[in-house]
């Protein structure tokens, strides 16, 4: 830290420093107040979101002798993700009030200023310090104790201005680069989807529709309960958590039948939650209930020819068999019965290798512009670094 720099406790920063209200579902409204929430909270920014404000009555602000909160307040989220995450409150034209799980900061004017903090609680020095005081099993959190103890580096106030000055314009630099990248990785992937599209809208000659079941089996895993799910095993689990990504991984020491494992090249569709099919590349896993592995009819259709048709598919089931509230999936029967677009064999290899040859070039493009969204974050990470260590 530069000298002439201070460190002091949050809490000895503030003229106000509280939680937000015990708020419960029967006591809001359909207008009056609004509640500000975790999730209105943002690494830096506050997220307006008033598609799901939620609200109290006057009666009930005063009845539960409610802490009204302004324009420039900050707040700090307790919750996750991450924990200690904060923002400038910004004027939404409403009175405003926010749940307990928000605590309110109003800095002493000639101590700190709310946007340095702000640009603090984004360095990686502030979140390794609140994450060595969570708690929670399930769900890490901070208590307003500990979070009033996290040293704060308190530069003298013109430094301030100045550090939040350099952040500002590189940081806005920053979200432009990142926007492009994003933009870019966007059309990447609509250039393949638009291609899939034409090729399966069009058809042409020689194409029929076939009920699913008669060109594919579709084969559910086993129904896991929790003692059979270990930390290291036998058998790596496959679940929908982990479908489409490398994490969370269960283990399972259970001998099963044949047609519940699934080997390299093996073809599977998740059903609940995360939609959509694969091509399992790896070694031999089991699989769980919410996913089926899928067996083509070779006389009638190549497995990757049905990987693309399914993938075409996907929107399509699940607005037409797609059933829950709070996690969506579509039945066995429902799958089975869906009619879909078949061309002769003869003609599936040429479709196969045209698609081949835009995936590996959108997959491509997709890690470049994946590392450059990385690079970017690297950038963002090392000028909050150098802010604070005093080097910017």
């Amino acid at each position: 830290m530069r000298e002439g720099w201070q460190s002091k406790a949050l809490a000895d920063l503030c003229e106000t420093f509280t939680d937000g209200d015990w708020v419960e579902s029967k006591d809001q409204a359909a207008e009056g107040i609004r509640l500000i929430q975790t999730g209105n909270v943002g690494e830096g920014i506050f997220k307006d979101r008033p598609e799901k404000a939620r609200y109290i009555s006057k009666e009930t602000f005063e009845h539960l002798r409610c802490t009204e909160i302004f324009d420039g307040d900050c707040l700090v989220s307790r919750l996750p993700d991450p924990v200690g995450r904060s923002c400038v409150l910004r004027n939404t034209g409403e009175r405003m009030i926010t749940a307990v799980d928000c605590t309110i900061i109003r800095f002493y004017p000639q101590q700190l200023r709310s946007t340095f903090f702000c640009y603090y609680s984004q360095s990686d020095q502030y979140l390794k310090a609140v994450a060595k005081v969570c708690t929670g099993t399930t769900r890490n959190r901070i208590s307003r104790s500990n979070l009033g103890l996290i040293p704060i580096p308190v530069p003298p106030l013109p430094e301030q201005q100045r550090i939040v000055a350099l952040l500002d314009e590189a940081f806005a630099g920053l979200a432009t680069a990142k926007a492009n990248a994003e933009q870019n990785l966007q059309n990447a992937r609509a250039i393949f989807e638009s291609r899939l599209q034409a090729i399966f809208s069009r058809r042409g000659e020689g194409w029929v529709e076939k009920g699913l079941s008669e060109v594919c089996t579709l084969i559910n895993g086993r129904a896991y309960k929790k003692d059979e799910m270990l930390a290291s095993g036998k058998y790596p689990l496959l679940r929908v958590g982990n479908f489409f990504s490398n994490r969370d991984w269960y283990y399972s020491d259970l001998e099963l039948d044949a047609d519940k494992y699934c080997d390299n090249g093996d073809l599977l569709y998740a059903w609940s939650a995360s939609f959509g099919p694969r091509i399992w590349e790896g070694d031999k896993v089991i699989y769980h209930y919410h996913i089926w592995k899928v067996i083509p009819n070779n006389s009638l259709v190549d497995k990757r020819f049905l990987l693309y048709l399914l993938e075409w598919d996907v929107d399509q089931i699940k607005l037409a068999h797609g059933t829950g509230t709070t996690m969506m999936h579509v039945s066995k029967g429902s799958m089975e019965s869906r009619v879909v677009p078949i061309p002769p064999l003869h003609l599936q290899s040429g479709i196969v290798s045209q698609l081949d040859s835009l995936k590996i070039e959108t997959q491509s493009l997709t890690r470049i512009y994946d590392r450059k969204l990385a690079a970017l974050e690297e950038l963002k990470k090392s000028l909050l670094h150098q802010a604070f260590n005093g080097d910017l």
